[in-house]
């Protein structure tokens, strides 16, 4: 275990993710209670507004002071506006240490767009897409065989993401996810197991790939906000998948988690259709309750929930230390030139 540390976990956001993002907050609270932390926190209210946890509802410069006065945040946010790199580029300006990735990564990884092109640009596959971008396109969406995979390019959790399998159904799913998105990504729907793979980097740099956890439904479904939390999800870890594709999946994992320059815990979501791994998304703060998919593939790796907490909050102490040291020697190096 490490180190004890006073944590705050920042929960809520002003985003549609309100409530998941609130329910990943009290876990976390709870588990890093567990490993022996102080804990407080504050929520994002939907408004923006800043609040504690039993609902004081406080301004924007006392929020920063509580920010100053901790060791390490642990943002609980999912959901755009905050774990798009907004929250962590406050963190940066607040000067206090953080768990999760950094601005650039959270940007990248929350442009699904984005992500696909980077996965591409990696060799790894990804189902043939289109963009709305407002008025205009890149690729053309009549084009993308049906059925198709509509959905917001920055929006977490399947809110505005729907199956389309009637060509003239296209426009009206496009609306509704412009709903959360002015970007929409009309994807062709891909019939295949859906396995995700969670990445963590450590204190000391090193990273761990979890065993690979398979979402439990027919492949013809679409995994959508009421699959995910209107019933007891179906959850398969380890996943039964031959030991070349898992390879495969954690060198494919591996791969996005460095090239966006991840931190923290990622998770990252791949299609496979018999030893063809085709890469999906890529999410910097998947939920965090017991029961997700992350803390569920890490206990199966023998690391329990407030030790993953635990290890979140060393791993962001240390990086920071590693950055002061590095500004440090920088300064130093100024200092003795002539």
């Amino acid at each position: 275990m490490s180190r004890a540390r006073h944590v705050l976990v920042v929960g809520g956001g002003a985003n549609a993710e309100h409530d998941v993002s609130n329910g990943s907050a009290a876990a976390v609270r709870e588990a890093l209670l567990a490993s022996g932390h102080l804990v407080t926190g504050l929520t994002i209210r939907r408004d923006g507004g800043w609040e504690t946890v039993s609902g004081t509802q406080i301004g924007i410069a006392a929020a920063i002071q509580r920010l100053r006065e901790s060791d390490v945040i642990f943002p609980a946010l999912h959901g755009e506006g905050t774990e798009d790199g907004t929250i962590a580029g406050l963190l940066d300006v607040v000067g206090v240490p953080y768990v999760g990735s950094g601005v650039r990564a959270g940007a990248l990884a929350m442009d699904k767009w984005t992500s696909k092109l980077i996965a591409e640009r990696l060799g790894i596959s990804t189902a043939r897409g289109a963009l709305v971008d407002g008025e205009s396109t890149h690729g053309d969406p009549a084009a993308v065989p049906l059925p198709v995979v509509v959905k917001p390019v920055a929006s977490g959790s399947s809110y505005g993401a729907a199956r389309v399998d009637r060509a003239q159904d296209l426009d009206a799913a496009i609306a509704a996810a412009q709903q959360y998105d002015t970007r929409v990504l009309v994807e062709e729907f891909v019939t295949a197991r859906e396995i995700d793979v969670a990445v963590m980097r450590g204190a000391t740099g090193e990273l761990h790939v979890a065993p690979p956890l398979e979402i439990g439904k027919d492949t013809e479904q679409l995994f959508d906000t009421a699959l995910k939390y209107d019933a007891a999800p179906d959850f398969r870890v380890p996943a039964a998948v031959p030991q070349v594709v898992r390879d495969r999946l954690s060198a494919a994992a591996k791969a996005m988690y460095e090239a966006l320059g991840c931190a923290g815990v990622a998770r990252v979501d791949f299609f496979v259709r018999d030893d063809e791994i085709i890469f999906n998304e890529i999410n910097t703060m998947p939920g965090m309750t017991e029961h997700s998919q992350v803390p569920r593939m890490f206990a199966v790796d023998g690391v329990t929930f407030p030790e993953l907490t635990a290890r979140l909050v060393a791993a962001a102490y240390a990086r920071d230390a590693r950055r002061s040291e590095k500004r440090d020697a920088e300064d130093s190096r100024r200092r003795r030139q002539p």
